[in-house]
């Protein structure tokens, strides 16, 4: 019997990933795009995403990379809708994979502090998903890239409260889309991810080496975004080797 996962790691799928200019979101980019399915990478820095396509393209250069600047929680999303729908009209997989955090000690933090994280690893999830929902194929896949810092009974760390509750409520999210899109045949699934050696793990633990690399992670997302909705809907799946 021939293994689905196998046939969508051969057919050209069409991918959005945000956050891809740098850490896991690029790493992923980079991995789907050379592997001959083409992808729209997003991020709000043209240099990073430019050199993202370079290093993509000198890897393979039948590799189909279109970078797109805009920033997920303040641009308008209807430019973005419009460029996707002339460039592929539909498409299949959509990874919202940016995010940022703040580490703050609880009694520093401010309701600003809060309403930042939950923007952008939210609200910016949120209107990506409400935008682009429409033009998505049947048999789709939403990924939503959470942490295990909102996974429920998993250890918690000093000064991530306000990132983790973000991250938490991202993971309420997919499990309630996906029993809301079924109809549409769209699977939702979200990865809780633990450490991989990036800019924002440095950020949430300085000197900390994780035995992830980043490039590492990316090729598991990547690999899930293309076969991980044939076994799994509405799942928080943690992954995770180390705590943190």
């Amino acid at each position: 019997m021939q293994s689905t996962s196998l046939d969508d790691q051969t057919i050209a799928q069409k991918i959005i990933i945000t956050g891809a200019s740098s850490g896991i979101g690029f790493e992923a980019a980079i991995e789907l795009a050379t592997k001959g399915h083409q992808v729209l990478a997003i991020a709000r820095t043209k240099e990073k995403l430019q050199n993202l396509k370079r290093i993509t393209e000198s890897i393979n250069p039948d590799a189909v990379i279109l970078p797109v600047v805009f920033d997920i929680l303040n641009d308008d999303e209807t430019a973005l809708i419009d460029f996707v729908t002339q460039q592929w009209g539909s498409f299949n997989i959509l990874i919202n994979n940016a995010g940022t955090l703040i580490n703050k000690p609880f009694k520093a933090l401010t309701e600003f502090d809060m309403a930042d994280m939950y923007q952008s690893n939210f609200l910016s999830h949120f209107r990506m998903i409400k935008a682009l929902q429409p033009l998505m194929e049947k048999k789709s896949h939403i990924l939503n890239i959470g942490s295990m810092g909102g996974f429920q009974g998993s250890s918690k760390f000093p000064g991530l409260a306000a990132y983790s509750a973000s991250k938490a409520a991202l993971h309420n999210l997919t499990e309630c889309l996906a029993q809301e899109l079924l109809e549409e045949k769209i699977s939702v699934n979200c990865l809780a991810l633990g450490s991989a050696q990036t800019e924002m793990l440095e950020k949430a633990f300085p000197g900390y080496q994780s035995p992830v690399m980043a490039f590492e992670m990316g090729k598991y997302i990547a690999d899930f975004a293309l076969t991980g909705h044939h076994l799994f809907n509405g799942k928080i799946l943690p992954v995770a080797v180390t705590t943190p």
